[in-house]
């Protein structure tokens, strides 16, 4: 393999691993994949290829069809609600309003868990599609199917996406840091009039504990219950809770921390001023690249095992 090829790949390793990532919902395996593909790429004939982007895309995308086949089935015994992992994004994270809020709607874990709805071959269409603007003869290549085909596959995944893909945000990141440290700071201290304040009354809470920590199984609805539960949490950890804010999946959310040891990623929606949801991250396996991202030890599961509705 000579420089040229090399750098081919390195050029085109952020755009394969987003692929990958929004595929599959896991840094992890997303990484795994680009790196069956590199295998592939360094054991073919780059003289026999017309099109190296074209290529990887479809060798990536393939690759990530099969590992989803593989992980919907192991899903499906999955203890409790499954939630995207999430990733940190200050390092590459966009420098413009336009830009961040264009972030958000393509990275977000509400969209990631949306995209759950979508079998594997639909959501790899849909993506290629709408996401990263393939044209639909690029998306029957990676497919490996015909244009018509593709057609039909992102057609049905928009009607399917309808109803349930997560709205953009509608405040500029600015304004929505200052409502997370606003939510941050009542829910550190127990604040419920504060919490109440910052959240929507129709708001939902999603948690994801992995069976290895407590969760609940099924959305907690209305802001006045999710107020009460940040309240409890506060009052049970008294002076041991802190916020941090972090820019998750390309949007801003909140790290929570009892005794300096991560305990949660939170990844919040915000629509009119007012939180709307919350995707609660409790699963120390998908918490465990945050962790080690930010020096920080994982909190010991039997902190939390207190009760079945800890957030």
């Amino acid at each position: 393999m000579n420089d040229h090829t090399l750098d081919s790949f390195v050029r085109l390793r952020p755009r394969l691993r987003g692929i990958a990532y929004r595929m599959l919902g896991s840094a992890a395996d997303a990484d795994e994949v680009v790196q069956d593909a590199w295998l592939r790429w360094h054991e073919t004939d780059h003289a026999a290829v017309a099109n190296t982007e074209a290529w990887l895309v479809s060798v990536t995308t393939r690759l990530a069809i099969d590992r989803l086949r593989a992980a919907k089935a192991r899903r499906e015994d999955y203890v409790g609600t499954w939630l995207p992992e999430p990733i940190l994004t200050e390092a590459d994270a966009p420098h413009t309003p336009e830009q961040m809020l264009e972030r958000a709607d393509q990275l977000s874990v509400a969209f990631l868990a949306v995209l759950e709805r979508l079998a594997p071959e639909a959501r790899a269409a849909f993506l290629l599609r709408e996401i990263f603007d393939a044209d639909y003869a690029e998306v029957a290549a990676a497919l490996g199917k015909s244009e018509a085909a593709c057609r039909q596959l992102v057609h049905r995944a928009r009607t399917l996406l309808k109803d349930g893909r997560a709205a953009r945000q509608t405040v500029a990141p600015a304004d929505q840091q200052r409502l997370l440290r606003a939510f941050a700071e009542a829910a550190a201290r127990g604040d419920l009039s504060g919490l109440k304040a910052v959240l929507a009354e129709d708001a939902q809470l999603i948690s994801d504990g992995g069976g290895k920590v407590p969760s609940f199984g099924v959305p907690l609805l209305g802001g006045p219950r999710i107020a009460q539960l940040y309240m409890a949490t506060s009052l049970r950890f008294a002076g041991r809770v802190h916020y941090e804010l972090a820019s998750l999946n390309g949007e801003w959310g909140l790290l929570r921390f009892i005794d300096g040891a991560l305990e949660s990623a939170q990844a919040l929606q915000v629509e009119e001023g007012r939180i709307t949801g919350i995707h609660v991250q409790r699963n120390p396996d998908k918490l465990a690249g945050i962790a080690q991202a930010r020096g920080h030890a994982l909190v010991d599961p039997a902190v939390t095992q207190y009760d079945r509705g800890a957030t």
